[in-house]
């Protein structure tokens, strides 16, 4: 690896340092914690609790050790390549361009639906509990407090995120320090067991891999950090450890808090509405204070500083497509006084006030559509690391450059196989226009500039 790529300086690609590298490796990790979300089971967690049949403490424990070898392949990218671009410029320098432009389209898929998805979610759970308020004012609302904020510079950011991070990890102490209450009380009934991690009357392989494919998504978002390589302060292994730190992290916290909320309420069979089990188990525990409190921290969450950090990461993937013209070259402006790629971040607000408009009734259609995205891009990474260490700088190093993203591969082609079939058919119609832009790249031999 050469001095310029140890610094992580972008001059050997080509590049202009543009954006302000302004990030510490804390703000890395908090930026990754915020994007998976510490109390993201919350939302999901009858859903991983009914599928696993109890065992939803277990299917998170696999869940992050398949999401480690993706991390791993992440870090060893970011090492190679430090660039805003993630999945893209990886694939793009790895492979080839034209590969990496697909892989970009995937992600694309991904993380530009995200932001609109989070947004209708918590503007869903808030009508719930306002119905006098209607959806598009809450998505209008969290759409604008977003966009100014990204738009005065990564640092306000990074500060934001702080905060509402400090504000998840509290409303997930009370929870588990009534829950814990709870449990030693017998609440319920509740009694410590060892069965949401592993219950050997209902256990089979099946029906673990069947919750795992629904609790990994709630790691998605890890991968973002990669984009965030072109302002990082502390140099391209700052974002390999940020990282593979906030995934182990957040599944340690994803891990503990379901176990708590199943040994409250162990009946996976009996809940009142499966989409809102976790505050129904919360209200059991504490009362109907603390199911009020989760819910709106879910919200709150969801559709304010997951979007946030969402919007960030869609942002720079955009800004380096633009940049090297596989996209509109306007995405690539730059603002003069906050250093943020200020057009990227007005097209993500747009698309996600359109999107989330449309789609304010259906969130199933936009869930298929990104888990589709996020998997695809995860499997072209894989590939990447292999090609470009072993094939093309002829590492000797089997263990790194082989053995683990040739794990992380099987691992997400099993749930990416597992895919609900909606989520195949409209993931290979996106993949397919991508795929057709690519030759056209090809064939008209435009922009082949990432060759290394």
């Amino acid at each position: 690896m050469s001095k310029d790529q140890q610094n992580g300086s972008l001059s050997q690609f080509g590049y202009k340092q543009e954006l302000q590298r302004s990030l510490s490796f804390k703000d890395l990790l908090i930026y990754g914690l915020i994007f998976m979300v510490p109390i993201a089971p919350f939302g999901i967690y009858g859903e991983v609790m009914l599928e696993s049949q109890g065992m939803v403490a277990l299917a998170y424990l696999i869940g992050m050790v398949g999401m480690i070898f993706t991390a791993l392949s992440y870090a060893r990218m970011s090492e190679a390549f430090p660039m805003a671009g993630s999945v893209y410029s990886y694939a793009g320098r790895g492979i080839n361009p034209y590969v990496g432009f697909i892989a970009g389209w995937a992600i694309l898929m991904d993380y530009i639906l995200v932001p609109a998805l989070l947004y209708v979610v918590s503007a869903t759970a808030l009508t719930g509990m306002w119905p006098a308020v209607p959806g598009w004012f809450w998505l209008i609302l969290f759409i604008a407090i977003n966009t100014v904020i990204n738009y005065f510079g990564i640092k306000f950011t990074a500060r934001t995120n702080i905060i509402f991070l400090i504000f998840e990890l509290a409303v997930l102490i009370i929870f588990l320090v009534v829950g814990v209450t709870a449990i030693v009380n017998g609440v319920n009934g509740a009694t410590f067991s060892f069965d949401p991690l592993y219950n050997p009357d209902t256990f089979s392989m099946k029906v673990v891999m069947g919750a795992v494919s629904i609790a990994v998504l709630s790691f998605l978002g890890f991968d973002a950090i990669s984009t965030l390589s072109e302002e990082s302060s502390g140099g391209p292994k700052a974002i390999g450890r940020a990282t593979i730190w906030s995934l182990l992290i957040v599944g340690v916290l994803f891990m503990v808090q379901t176990w708590v909320a199943a040994l409250i309420y162990p009946d996976f069979n009996s809940f009142d509405d499966i989409g809102t089990a976790f505050y129904e188990t919360a209200t059991i525990a504490g009362g109907k204070w603390l199911g009020v409190l989760t819910a709106i921290a879910t919200a709150l969450a969801w559709g304010i500083a997951d979007a946030l950090v969402a919007q960030v990461a869609i942002s720079r993937v955009l800004f380096s497509m633009g940049r090297d013209r596989k996209l509109p070259r306007f995405l690539a402006k730059v603002h003069s006084k906050y250093k943020t790629p200020y057009a990227s971040i007005l097209v993500v607000a747009v698309i996600s006030l359109l999107v989330g408009l449309i789609f304010m009734g259906n969130i199933g259609i936009l869930t298929s559509f990104i888990n589709f995205g996020a998997l695809t891009a995860f499997l072209f990474l894989h590939v990447s690391v292999f090609t470009y260490y072993i094939v093309k700088q002829k590492s000797k190093n089997y263990f790194s450059h082989l053995v683990l993203p040739l794990i992380g591969f099987i691992i997400i082609a099993y749930v990416w196989i597992n895919l609900a079939t909606e989520a195949k058919t409209l993931g290979l119609i996106w993949l397919s226009i991508g795929i057709i832009i690519a030759i056209y790249f090809k064939i008209a031999k435009k922009d082949a500039t990432m060759d290394i």
